[in-house]
């Protein structure tokens, strides 16, 4: 890995080999698995100067990590040999194989990979914009408000908690009821408890998807008290009144609550211009790039690959998916180059590391039959563990910096 590769503001003239869109984790991912098969000439686009170990936030905001252990600069993930152009995509153009950057200048490429991640439409709730960040809301989905979320939970001893699931596709569908967890866990051991009344509001029929996790989750829930507001969303938010309304999509009810705390989770879609771009699938009512299930190859450009949370599957959208999207994506790119059909496959793996406690954890991984698919087959991972916790808190992240941004893992 380079140490601090400087970024170009300028691509370099001429059809690159391979362009990558996007810095997270699959985009650096996929090239690093490039450049370890001898792959040259690869240029990734990412404006950003920070790289962010997301799965972390969950306990920056439960008070169980700082917020400086989750970042990196992007030159020191960007791998040794990939010109990085610090600049934003804005438009594909998949017959021309060009993809206009901001600015106006365009980069042409022969092989794409698509990988810029999603973004958060913190409007599509009204009045949501308005109050996160500000008095008692906050949400675990930005590293600028997650600090602020474990500041909330400490000061708090009596009134409302309330912490919202948007009926969208969302990162890391399970940290929304995570960190209600490590919430209520808190207040049981300050002895405050008894005296906050929580609620949790989730879009879906049950806690979780994977019927046996969801089972576990409900006797988590009820341990604590917690409300759980099933096939219902927040739909609006007055931050001046601390207000908000619940509404229930089984009968179309609507409720107005009073918070004291609010922990939000915004509608989350594909990026604007990928979204009205000629890659997204026409299935896909939030804009998310159409990729074959299997081999994450794209319907109808044989060129483009898709993975990460852009990417049109039907599984939860984690970091252990694209852990496992990007070996198939590496693979299958390189059959493409060489004349060949892709073989290599995705399964659908993905994982939910479910924080119960401030010591314990389930680990939840399962494919796209939702049937489990567990790493460590000998251990129990129906049952809150605290080995699984400490995992998640130092195991994980070392993983992610030095093997999956490697291309080792």
């Amino acid at each position: 890995m380079a140490a601090t590769p400087s970024p170009t503001d300028e691509p370099i003239s001429g059809r690159h080999r391979v362009a990558v869109v996007g810095g997270g984790s699959a985009g650096i991912s996929v090239a690093a698995r490039l450049r370890r098969a001898g792959v040259t000439d690869i240029t990734l686009v990412e404006p950003s100067d920070a790289h962010w170990y997301q799965p972390l936030w969950t306990l920056v905001g439960g008070g169980q990590a700082p917020l400086r252990a989750s970042r990196r600069p992007e030159g020191a993930v960007i791998p040794d040999g990939v010109r990085w152009i610090r600049r934003r995509a804005v438009a594909v153009d998949p017959d021309t194989r060009t993809v206009t950057l901001s600015g106006g200048v365009g980069l042409a490429y022969e092989y794409l990979v698509m990988a810029p991640g999603l973004q958060l439409d913190w409007r599509g709730v009204p009045g949501l914009s308005e109050a996160v960040g500000h008095d008692r809301v906050s949400s675990n989905y930005a590293p600028e408000y997650a600090p602020r979320t474990w500041e909330l939970i400490r000061q708090m001893r009596s009134g409302t908690a309330v912490f919202t699931h948007p009926a969208t596709p969302l990162k890391c569908g399970g940290a929304p009821q995570k960190i209600a967890y490590l919430a209520a866990d808190h207040w049981r051991r300050q002895r405050v408890l008894d005296a906050i009344r929580i609620i949790l509001v989730i879009p879906d029929p049950a806690l979780f998807k994977v019927p046996a996790w969801s089972r576990v989750l409900e006797r988590v829930a009820a341990r604590y008290g917690i409300e759980v507001r099933l096939r219902s969303e927040v739909t609006a938010v007055d931050g001046d009144r601390r207000e908000l309304v619940i509404t229930d999509h089984t009968d179309g009810t609507k409720e107005t609550v009073g918070y004291d705390f609010l922990h939000a989770v915004p509608p989350q879609s594909a990026p604007d211009w990928v979204k009205g771009g000629p890659l997204a699938d026409p299935a896909s009512p939030h804009g998310f790039v159409a990729a074959d299930r299997h081999t994450l190859q794209h319907p109808h450009h044989g060129e483009v690959f898709a993975l990460g949370d852009v990417a049109n599957l039907p599984t939860s959208k984690t970091g252990a998916a694209v852990r496992k999207q990007a070996p198939v994506v590496a693979a299958n790119l390189l059959a493409v180059m060489r004349g060949r059909t892709p073989t290599h496959r995705y399964d659908g793996y993905t994982s939910c590391p479910l924080v119960t406690a401030r010591d314990r954890m389930l680990l939840a991984e399962f494919d796209y039959d939702l049937r489990p698919a567990p790493t460590f087959p000998l251990i129990d991972t129906f049952k809150e563990r605290r080995d699984m916790w400490l995992f998640k808190r130092y195991g994980l992240p070392l993983v992610y910096w030095h093997g999956m941004l490697t291309g080792r893992l």
